[in-house]
């Protein structure tokens, strides 16, 4: 991909195509930034995504301290329902979100779409947050209310830093879910074309003339690059938050 996007047109339409480009243009990197919209779909890509993970890591850290360090009625049933919509297509439920959508004057917002990606990234995130809530000692909390802290400020003062690595894990991932995501973009944005996100932005290299193969792949790699980096940046908490979340507890 990042290679064809830096290949002249008529390289990359050649019958003997060669792996790295003879004569190495930023010409395709040009049409994909003054494409119109492309702050505009840039900006909709960050605030849909940030505000869905930024939800789902608020109401999936309180879903997780409640299964994790509480006893309650209900609990194992709680959790069977999280594993079972995690497992669920969210594919299926493409055409209800629209006809919800449509019947409530959502469509074209991106306040619905939020919500759908944190529908769509919330029982990942409280799965794995449980389980490395359960790898920290109780113990921890516990000396720290004898010490004079409450309940809370135990959690928030002692346990709440220990999660950071599940915390970064969780929402890289999340991010990742959420920045990919087409399906939903392209079937609740219609009407209003300045709604749209990056993914739907990329099938615009595509008309009844064919596709802008360069254009297209220098689009999607400025599309990956974000992702890219924080992960590159992240990683090793990235490994031992994941670590941590599916073989503890």
């Amino acid at each position: 991909m990042v290679v064809t996007a830096f290949k002249p047109a008529a390289d990359i339409q050649s019958d003997t195509p060669s792996f790295l480009p003879l004569h190495p243009t930023l010409a395709h990197f040009g049409t994909a930034v003054h494409s119109p919209g492309f702050g505009t779909f840039w900006r909709n890509s960050l605030t849909v995504t940030l505000g869905a993970v930024l939800l789902s890591l608020v109401v999936a850290l309180l879903a997780a301290f409640a299964v994790g360090r509480m006893r309650w009625r209900g609990r194992r049933a709680f959790l069977l329902m999280v594993f079972v919509a995690q497992m669920a297509p969210w594919e299926a439920l493409l055409i209800p979100m629209y006809v919800i959508a449509r019947d409530t004057d959502m469509l074209d917002r991106l306040s619905m779409l939020t919500l759908v990606y944190f529908m769509t990234t919330l029982p990942f995130t409280i799965v794995t947050l449980r389980g490395f809530l359960a790898a920290i000692p109780v113990e921890l909390e516990e000396a720290a209310q004898v010490d004079g802290c409450t309940r809370p400020a135990a959690f928030r003062r002692v346990t709440f830093p220990l999660l950071a690595p599940g915390l970064l894990s969780t929402s890289l991932f999340g991010f990742i879910t959420a920045w990919n995501e087409f399906a939903f973009a392209n079937t609740l944005i219609i009407k209003n074309q300045d709604a749209r996100t990056l993914p739907v932005w990329l099938s615009s290299f595509s008309n009844v003339f064919g596709t802008d193969w360069g254009a297209t792949m220098a689009a999607s790699s400025l599309f990956m690059l974000p992702v890219l980096v924080v992960f590159l940046l992240l990683q090793n908490r990235v490994t031992s938050g994941m670590t941590a979340g599916a073989v503890k507890g």
